[in-house]
């Protein structure tokens, strides 16, 4: 009779995740601030990143569910105001709008999402779609240098 032996799998990609195996998203994330409605305009958007120096803003929709995340980069790429800043709503600049992330979704499959989606920040929501954190890749990075 022969005995299979079953290895978790390990990649490239989650190998420095190994001994954090059993770690969660809700382990690492971070506050889900700031956060902005999703009607904001760009160019009000863009002066709230400016003005405190912030790396994303996460958006809200009408009735406070998460609808997405737009990084810095992503907003200034908008020329600086121009008739279109002005008109359009930041939900239409995200790059991102989903899935989110879940609190218990284990860290190692959230790196390699992340890494995948080439995310450097991803919204944590709950059951009903409400924004309960932010998983950063500095996050991912505090956790797993303290464990």
């Amino acid at each position: 009779m022969t005995t299979l032996t079953l290895f978790p799998m390990v990649d490239s990609r989650t190998a420095p995740f190994a001994a954090a195996s059993t770690a969660t998203v809700a382990d690492a994330m971070d506050r889900p601030d700031p956060q902005i409605r999703d009607a904001t305009t760009v160019d009000r958007a863009k002066s709230l990143v400016r003005a405190n120096d912030l790396p994303y803003l996460v958006l809200r929709d009408s009735a406070g569910r998460c609808a997405g995340l737009v990084t810095r980069d992503r907003l200034l790429s908008y020329p600086a105001r121009t008739w279109s800043g002005e008109r359009t709503l930041v939900r239409e600049a995200a790059g991102d709008a989903g899935p989110y992330a879940w609190r218990s979704l284990k860290l190692p499959l959230a790196a390699v999402a992340m890494e995948v989606r080439d995310l450097e920040a991803w919204p944590v929501v709950d059951d009903d779609g409400y924004l309960v954190g932010v998983l950063t890749l500095a996050g991912l990075g505090r956790h797993l240098s303290a464990g």
